[in-house]
């Protein structure tokens, strides 16, 4: 991505700066301040250019708009990116630095924006950024903070999948069903075993070579990651990085429905049209993906565990009426979505 390419500017406030003590160029993007302050991840990950890590916040940050009112916990959307270099390797020393840059940057906006942790950072690295601002969830449980969201993540796609198979032939059970998925990181690995013991046949891939242990013990068939999106099954699950499904792989895609926590697995918004056009159920990934801010938003605030279980379980259930709407008005389920988040939103800032 060039800056000539960059999304539409419909944010309330971006601040890009190059961090004094690691000299890297980071970006806070508050998208949506109309439900509460701004909630998002920070990630640190390698860019060709600096401008794509800026379109990356851009993007996610507007994605976060929508994820957090379809997830109604009182936050708007945001996000924030440390862009490294491709030949960037950070030592102990400059990582704290970028992250002490970062707590900076997200101090400057006083609480309109809070952080945790996203792809490329983690708990830990919360504790290091919370040194420089107290805007920040998800830290260590043992710290006082609400631990790892990736357990909400993984269960509210679980529960998707599971409405989704509904949606598809009037089932939801998950026994024999072929799924592929692609990324067995933090998120993709606990799904995967949620899946296999709930009787599902798993084949599945990652770029982390290692990660084949985990398919082996799950009894998971391991298949290349070039394979990911050409292996027949009944549901794709996107787990790792966004922007797998083109044009080129949409056509290709041997499956009934994708299912994933992925961010912004769509290349381009039409792909939704273009799986609807071949008969395949896509669910909304800012909807289906919402389990992590749920369950920070929520322990943050003292919820109870049975209380954010509940919520979490409440995703399929925001699911199942966008695919009621999309079937109703004849349009896509991620037209659908946003529609309904958009209603939310609005509805806010009549409220403000």
């Amino acid at each position: 991505m060039t800056l000539h390419t960059l999304p539409d500017f419909t944010h309330e406030r971006v601040t890009t700066a190059v961090g004094r003590r690691s000299g890297l160029t980071m970006a806070v993007a508050l998208h949506s301040s109309a439900l509460g302050p701004g909630l998002g991840g920070c990630r640190m990950w390698r860019y060709g250019h600096w401008s794509d890590g800026l379109g990356d916040v851009l993007r996610l940050s507007a994605a976060m708009t929508l994820k957090n009112a379809l997830a109604d916990i009182g936050y708007g959307g945001g996000k924030a990116v440390i862009a490294l270099a491709p030949d960037d390797e950070l030592d102990a020393e400059r990582r704290t630095a970028a992250l002490h840059d970062m707590g900076d940057l997200v101090e400057q906006f006083g609480g309109a924006y809070i952080t945790a942790e996203d792809v490329g950072t983690s708990e830990l690295d919360m504790l290091v950024v919370h040194e420089r601002t107290r805007h920040v969830v998800g830290l260590p449980p043992e710290e006082g903070g609400e631990g790892e969201p990736a357990d909400g993540t993984a269960l509210g796609v679980f529960v998707s999948i599971e409405r989704t198979l509904a949606e598809l032939d009037g089932s939801a059970s998950l026994a024999g069903r072929r799924i592929v998925i692609s990324g067995l990181g933090q998120v993709g690995g606990r799904l995967a075993r949620r899946l296999a013991a709930a009787g599902a046949s798993l084949a599945v891939t990652d770029i982390v070579a290692s990660r084949r242990a985990l398919a082996d013990e799950l009894g998971a068939d391991w298949i290349d990651v070039d394979a990911a999106l050409t292996t027949p099954g009944d549901l794709f699950v996107p787990a790792g990085l966004g922007g797998v499904l083109t044009d080129e792989t949409i056509d290709a895609l041997p499956v009934r429905a994708v299912v994933g926590p992925a961010n912004n697995p769509l290349a381009d918004r039409s792909g939704a049209a273009r799986l609807a056009a071949r008969g395949i159920l896509y669910a909304p990934d800012f909807l289906v993906n919402a389990g992590g801010v749920i369950h920070l938003a929520l322990a943050s605030k003292g919820a109870s565990v049975d209380e954010i279980e509940r919520r979490l379980h409440g995703i399929g259930d925001t699911l199942e009426e966008v695919f009621a709407a999309a079937r109703a008005d004849g349009v896509t389920p991620l037209d659908a979505a946003e529609a309904l988040a958009v209603a939310r939103v609005r509805g806010g800032r009549v409220s403000a």
